[in-house]
C-alpha cells in the first residue's frame, strides 16, 4: 500500500500531526481547511463569506498540489460553528464551485478554534496517468 503525503506553500501548513492530504488508489483525501491565510500563517475572522472563500481557496491550492481541482471533487464536508450561516455559505460555495456539484454535507459544530466559523474538507479524483 503506497500513501503519498501532500504538501504544498500554497495552503496553510498543518498545526498538528497531520499532512495537509494524502493521496491512494486514485484519490486525494484533503484534511480540513480553514480560512487561515497561508502567507501569513493568521486566520481571517472576518465575514462568513470571506472565511468561507478563504478555505476553499486551501482546498483548491491542496488539489492543484496533488494533480487534482474542484471540479474532480467527489465529496465535501462542511463544518460551520452556526447552522444560520447556511445560506451564506452556500452562496459563497456556488459561485466558486460553479457547475461541479459534487456530493456534500454541511454539519453545525458548537464552535472552531481561533474564532473560524468554517472548516472543510474533500475528497477528490486525481488526474489519470
Amino acid at each position: 500500500m503506497k500513501i503519498e503525503q501532500v504538501q504544498t506553500r500554497k495552503a496553510p501548513a498543518p498545526v498538528g500531526h497531520y499532512s495537509q492530504a494524502v493521496v491512494y488508489g486514485g484519490l486525494v483525501y484533503i484534511s480540513g481547511q480553514v480560512a487561515t491565510n497561508p502567507a501569513t500563517g493568521e486566520p481571517q475572522t472576518t465575514s462568513i463569506e470571506a472565511q468561507t472563500e478563504q478555505a476553499l481557496q486551501n482546498v483548491q491550492a491542496i488539489l492543484q498540489a496533488a494533480d487534482s481541482d474542484l471540479e474532480r471533487v467527489l465529496k465535501m464536508t462542511i463544518y460551520i460553528s452556526d447552522i444560520s450561516l447556511w445560506d451564506a455559505v452556500n452562496t459563497v460555495y456556488a459561485n466558486i464551485m460553479g457547475s461541479t456539484r459534487p456530493a456534500r454535507a454541511i454539519v453545525p459544530v458548537k464552535e472552531l478554534g481561533k474564532g473560524l466559523l468554517i472548516e472543510i474538507e474533500a475528497i477528490a479524483a486525481i488526474r489519470a496517468e
